[in-house]
């Protein structure tokens, strides 16, 4: 049974940096989504099997870095410059196909979830 835990998140002020950690128990292509209270659950950041190909949301690029240790088998989310937008619980997610994928109906397994909240 595939298994993604994931670590990190926390309060912090607008314009700070926080890096969430997502250790699974194989190795796949990843994602990192996001859903704030009431809305609806949205694609932040994705990454192929190597680690040489991301893709970002238009809200994060430039302020977010995905990338991963294949040997530790963990992806990692560098957020920086946060603002109180990107306020949400956020997810990591796994796929088995060879391209990145932005869609979470793509996405065959699911973290916990942990919770970023950044004040103004």
């Amino acid at each position: 049974q595939v298994q993604l835990v994931e670590s990190g998140g926390g309060l912090v002020q607008a314009g700070g940096s926080l890096r969430l950690s997502c250790a699974a128990s194989g190795h796949y292509a990843m994602g990192w989504f996001r859903q704030a209270p009431g809305k609806e659950r949205e694609f932040v950041a994705a990454i192929n099997w190597s680690g040489c190909s991301t893709y970002y949301a238009d809200s994060v690029k430039g302020r977010f870095t995905i990338s991963r240790d294949n040997a530790k088998n963990t992806v990692y989310l560098q957020m920086n410059n946060l603002k109180p937008e990107d306020t949400a619980v956020y997810y990591c997610a796994a796929h088995k196909k060879l391209s990145i994928r932005s869609s979470a109906y793509e996405y065959d397994y699911w973290g916990q979830g942990t919770q970023v909240t950044v004040s103004s």
